[in-house]
């Protein structure tokens, strides 16, 4: 479960950006700030993995914030959503190592796209404690659909069971993590560790599926 601040002056933006959470799993939002003071509050209370920073803060702008948060939590991610388009701001921002910059107005689509992108790197890091090339390319996007092939698959993911979700994947055309798990006859958590891993290296995409009620299921496909 990634737990998640949105520190937003806007109520209503911060909001909008809760409802956008609500529609992705092993998402809970702990807080929200109105200004960076209570930021650092809520970074102090709470068990957090990413934060959702405004820049125009009313108390202090957020990029001024930065380097605040990484001395006193270094662990802690970040992502920008602001309405500043200065160069200057998206310099600095980087030079943090902030995870990514959504400029404001965000639709639902780009906020879920990047906080799902967010995920899958995270989980794509829990795989190993150490990296070779090939982790380290699909993590900064650089991805050789034959990765599948080779034998160096992280702990935990079996050559011959990949090779039967995915083509499980492909005979459904389109399968759901509870669906994987019924089709293979696994669990829950192993049917998304193969489903979620296929995505990391680019054999597989995710997409939320809106019904009628709840939230939305997420669907694998395979990339054509």
């Amino acid at each position: 479960m990634i737990k998640v601040v949105i520190a937003e002056d806007d109520f209503r933006i911060a909001q909008v950006q809760e409802q956008f959470l609500q529609k992705i799993t092993d998402v809970k939002l702990v807080g929200k700030a109105l200004n960076a003071k209570e930021t650092m509050e809520l970074l102090s209370e709470n068990e957090v993995d990413l934060l959702l920073l405004d820049i125009y803060l009313p108390d202090e702008l957020g990029t001024d914030l930065l380097s605040k948060i990484r001395e006193r939590f270094p662990t802690i991610d970040i992502i920008m959503v602001t309405a500043a388009t200065e160069r200057t701001m998206l310099e600095k921002a980087v030079r943090y190592g902030v995870s990514n910059y959504l400029l404001k107005p965000v639709t639902m689509k780009k906020f879920v796209e990047t906080i799902e992108d967010y995920k899958r790197k995270k989980e794509l890091l829990s795989f190993s404690e150490e990296m070779d090339q090939k982790l380290i390319d699909r993590f900064f996007g650089i991805t050789n659909q034959s990765t599948i092939l080779q034998n160096d698959l992280p702990t935990g993911v079996d050559r011959h069971t990949l090779k039967k979700v995915q083509e499980v994947v492909e005979e459904l055309r389109g399968v759901s993590i509870d669906e994987m798990s019924e089709e293979m006859g696994v669990s829950r958590t192993t049917a998304r560790r193969y489903l979620e891993y296929l995505v990391s290296i680019d054999v597989c995409t995710a997409k939320h599926e809106y019904g009628i009620v709840g939230r939305p299921q997420r669907k694998y496909y395979l990339i054509e």
